[in-house]
């Protein structure tokens, strides 16, 4: 069979906008429903998943890869391989060639592509950098013990269930984002307590480990009874009070009972800061924010979440006018290409900076 470009399915979706392309993709099916058209004809309505995002598609009754979708069960991992546009319907599928990805062709699908999972494995380690860089030791073994028993599941948690890093392993590049910016912003605000805000920026999220984590083997985010009844907040208090009695086990945590500020105010400031990131009761969160780390913590991560819904809408959203693309949720309005950064110049018969 002639060898097609493979890509992912947000790749291929910005390849069909600018017309019909040929190529290749890995997915997983995660949603599969037999429909009935206006005039009683069937129809597959498919919904198929890779690391990076979603994609829909309709498949007709006299298309020979109906059956074969309609055959597969749910969670199957498989190779698309056809000619795509992009129509009325969405997604639209010629020639298509579908089959069941080997296991070793699984393996590496699960992992992400390269790019991102290449950007990921980043992200990871600059967390541990700047956890490693923390002054206050309570503090940073707090963050030390939260790698050592969750590291393998924080790689497998979204930030989201949609609108920002709402893919597996979403929440590292969150959470890598938001430490580098609270990084910056304690350089240039240096009476911000700089261990407290990193550590704030680390476990604010660290309950949807358990209410958007995906499974070890699977694209589809579950719901969880524990993420319904309690929510990522609670959920997160719960496992630093946990984390925190674990240290303070330990036998170095005999030297730190002569530390200022004291254990057990370290311990609330922090608390304080996972209950009120939401910063509005309206929007989660129990309380406000009320200190000054707590209002840094609850602006870095709206601004780490914007800016990934921007990059977002760049990626996917279909163009209206030169530089204008379309509103993509929940941006308030359509979205205008950024404008980009002067170079440095160069002097005539000057080398360029390496």
């Amino acid at each position: 069979m002639a060898r097609m470009e493979q890509v992912s399915l947000m790749e291929l979706g910005k390849l069909a906008a600018e017309g019909q392309t040929e190529a290749e993709v890995f997915a997983q099916i995660s949603q599969c429903a037999q429909k009935l058209t206006k005039s009683n004809k069937p129809y597959l309505d498919v919904t198929f998943a890779d690391a990076e995002g979603t994609m829909g598609l309709k498949v007709w009754e006299d298309k020979p890869w109906f059956r074969v979708l309609a055959s597969l069960p749910l969670r199957s991992f498989v190779s698309l391989r056809g000619q795509w546009t992009k129509g009325s319907f969405g997604m639209e599928a010629a020639d298509l060639d579908v089959r069941l990805l080997e296991e070793t062709e699984k393996e590496s699908f699960l992992a992400g592509s390269g790019t991102l999972k290449k950007k990921q494995e980043a992200d990871l380690k600059e967390i541990c950098v700047l956890i490693k860089s923390m002054n206050d030791p309570r503090i940073r073994s707090l963050c030390v013990e939260f790698m050592e028993q969750f590291a393998e599941r924080l790689q497998r948690a979204a930030a989201a269930r949609t609108y920002h890093h709402a893919r597996r392993g979403g929440l590292v590049e969150h959470v890598a984002g938001m430490m580098r910016t609270a990084s910056a912003v304690c350089q240039a605000n240096p009476e911000l307590n700089r261990d407290l805000l990193l550590a704030g920026c680390l476990f604010h999220d660290c309950g949807k480990l358990w209410e958007n984590c995906y499974p070890k083997e699977d694209f589809t985010m579950p719901y969880s009874e524990a993420g319904e009844l309690l929510g990522h907040i609670p959920l997160g208090i719960e496992l630093v009070n946990n984390l925190w009695k674990r240290i303070m086990a330990l036998p170095e945590a005999d030297s730190w009972k002569t530390l200022d500020p004291p254990s057990p105010d370290v311990r609330m400031h922090l608390l304080h800061l996972i209950a009120s990131h939401h910063g509005e009761l309206a929007f989660g969160s129990p309380v406000f924010p009320k200190t000054p780390e707590a209002v840094a913590l609850h602006y870095i991560d709206n601004l780490d979440a914007k800016l990934e819904m921007f990059r977002g809408a760049y990626e996917t959203s279909e163009a209206l006018a030169p530089k204008v693309l379309q509103r993509k949720a929940p941006l308030p309005a359509n979205v205008v290409l950024p404008l980009p950064s002067v170079l440095p110049l160069v002097p005539d018969g000057a080398d360029a900076m390496p």
